[in-house]
Parts: structure tokens; C-alpha cells; sequence
């Protein structure tokens, strides 16, 4: 009984209707989306790698589609568990710290881009390791490719899923959201990698806002208890988008060039 009052809202078709409705819920929806592009799009560039070990177009194609709709099956199960845990205090604090961590992984490696390179460089010696020893294998080339990126994709979602619940508490804008943004992410991601490159600042913004996240979340644990309204927050996203675009071609105009 209690598993289906956790997947309830998402049969419920008056919540549904109520979100495609709203304004509100919509504005939410396009915040998450905006998240998960800006967050996962180099995820999307590692999994379509994986898919170059195996040996023509068509199966690169089909393993790169289980692989979406294994990440819409996970995302709705972590949903729904994940929006029953966050109503415990607990969990709300540790993911406020865990995201707040993230933040200060991503500065400290900007900071520190030579530990980040011979970390890297480990995994590579690594990964050549375990592919140079022989191993046998009871399933295929392709149902091997798509585990592994089921995998890859499993570890890479954890923060947006944890970053989206944060930011609304209704599963369905949460699911509606991560869903558009997957697809979205994964049919333009070189495009999106494109736009980041000619303005770098969004990768920044983008822990900005996940820090903003965590402050929300944190807040509104006893004895604040504040609930910052979606709409304000919804705001504070796309004004902080607005605000690193401008302040991109200014500081372009300043110095006469593209700044790295």
C-alpha cells in the first residue's frame, strides 16, 4: 500500500491537469529543464562515446534509445521514492550539504585544473587496464553497450534528480521536467556544448543556481521552515541567466575578446 501512494500522484489525473495548466508549473518545468541541460550535457557527450565501440550506425542509434527510455524508468522510480524521502528533515539537510559539496568540488577544480587532469588521466590508465585483460562475456556487444549506459546514466542523474527535487515538490513537474530536459539535452547536446563554449560563464552560473538550490532547501528545515514560493524562484533562475549573458558580453566588450 505504500508503494502505491508514493507513484499515486502520477495516475492522478486532476495533478496532471492542474500542471498543464498552470502558468506556474510551467515556468518550474522550463527552470528544470534549463537545469538539466546545463548540468548533464556532458553526460550526454560520454554516453554517446560508449556507443562507438559498437559497429555500425543503426546500432549505435538503438543502444542510445534504450538507453533514454531506461532513463525515463529511472527517473520515474527515483521520483517517487525520492519525494517521499525529502519530506524527512534528515534527508532534506544532506542533500542541501551534498549539493552544497558539489559546488565546492566544481570551484576547487576550476581552481586546481592539474589535479583534475592527473585524476583524469588515472581513470584513462585505468579504464585501458580493464579492457586489456580478456574477460569472457555471456551477452552481446550492444546488450553490453546499453548496461553500461544505463550505468553511466544512473550515477551522472543523481544530482539532477536531487537538484529537481529540491526545487518543487510536486512529482510530476519534477518528472514532466527531467523527462523534456533528457530529451532536449541528449537531441541538441552539441549545440548546448557550442552555446557554453561561447559564453563559458553558464557552467559557473549553473553551480551558482545549484548553491541557490541548496540554500532553499536548507532553509526550510526547522526552525526556519520558509518556503520560497516557485514563481520567485523560477525568477531568480532565468534573472541569473539573463545577468550572466549580459555580463558575458560586457566583460567581452571590456577586454576586446572572447574571454576563456
Amino acid at each position: 500500500m505504500q508503494l502505491i501512494k508514493l507513484y499515486q500522484p502520477f495516475f492522478d489525473a486532476n495533478n496532471w491537469a492542474h500542471v498543464l495548466t498552470s502558468g506556474q508549473d510551467w515556468m518550474m518545468i522550463l527552470t528544470l529543464i534549463l537545469m538539466e541541460c546545463l548540468l548533464s550535457v556532458d553526460n550526454a557527450v560520454v554516453l554517446a562515446a560508449q556507443t562507438q565501440v559498437l559497429p555500425t550506425k543503426d546500432e549505435q542509434r538503438k543502444s542510445l534509445v534504450y538507453g533514454l527510455w531506461g532513463a525515463y524508468l529511472f527517473r520515474f522510480i527515483v521520483i517517487g521514492i525520492g519525494t517521499y524521502l525529502i519530506n524527512f528533515w534528515e534527508i532534506k539537510l544532506l542533500g542541501g550539504l551534498y549539493l552544497l559539496y558539489l559546488v565546492y568540488k566544481y570551484f576547487y577544480d576550476v581552481r586546481h585544473p592539474e589535479l583534475v587532469a592527473k585524476k583524469e588521466e588515472a581513470k584513462k590508465e585505468n579504464h585501458k587496464k580493464k579492457n586489456s585483460k580478456k574477460r569472457k562475456h555471456h551477452l552481446s556487444l550492444f546488450w553490453r553497450t546499453v548496461i553500461s549506459i544505463e550505468s553511466m546514466d544512473i550515477v551522472f542523474s543523481i544530482d539532477s534528480v536531487l537538484a529537481a527535487l529540491a526545487m518543487s515538490n510536486n512529482p510530476v513537474v519534477v518528472l514532466v521536467g527531467g523527462m523534456i530536459g533528457i530529451l532536449c539535452m541528449r537531441g541538441v547536446a552539441e549545440v548546448i556544448i557550442k552555446l557554453m563554449e561561447i559564453i563559458p560563464e553558464l557552467q559557473t552560473m549553473a553551480y551558482v543556481l545549484i548553491s541557490i538550490i541548496a540554500i532553499k532547501l536548507l532553509i526550510s528545515l526547522p526552525p526556519l521552515n520558509f518556503k520560497l514560493p516557485d514563481a520567485i524562484f523560477a525568477g531568480i533562475v532565468f534573472g541569473t541567466v539573463i545577468l550572466t549573458i549580459i555580463f558575458h558580453y560586457v566583460r567581452q566588450n571590456v577586454h576586446g575578446k572572447k574571454m576563456p
